[in-house]
């Protein structure tokens, strides 16, 4: 497995190979504290980015592919507590120029959700033409 990059280092992000579908997993220690006793917000956005991003380049299955964030909405449900936290996430568009993604990040159920995101990304492909508009 390649090393994540440094944000991912710092919230200490880790793959839980022990389901079928990909999960990320985040534990809960002083580097994601927020307010006291509370996940932080750019934590958990963090945790969500990497499960958009990971499940994207995975379906993509080419490193040449660059991925592009254009948007990326966060809609916080309710706060994140000291234990680990779950994400994952599920391609609800994959083009040849963008990708829609939807991600989810739990603690105790994946029916109750803490946060989700939508991300759109812009792919940059290698020999792809482009025209502008």
């Amino acid at each position: 497995m390649t090393a994540l990059p440094p944000y991912a280092q710092l919230l200490r992000l880790r793959i839980d190979d022990s389901v079928d579908d990909l999960r990320l997993v985040m534990p809960f220690h002083d580097d994601v504290v927020g307010r006291p006793g509370y996940l932080h917000g750019g934590a958990i956005a963090g945790l969500l980015e990497f499960a958009a991003f990971t499940t994207l380049a995975r379906a993509i299955g080419d490193p040449a592919v660059a991925m592009k964030p254009i948007t990326v909405t966060v809609d916080y449900m309710r706060g994140g507590t000291p234990r680990d936290t779950f994400a994952t996430a599920e391609i609800q568009r994959l083009g040849n120029r963008i990708a829609n993604v939807e991600a989810t990040a739990w603690q105790t159920e994946p029916s109750s959700p803490i946060a989700s995101a939508r991300l759109n990304f812009l792919l940059e492909r290698p020999g792809a033409k482009t025209t502008a508009r």
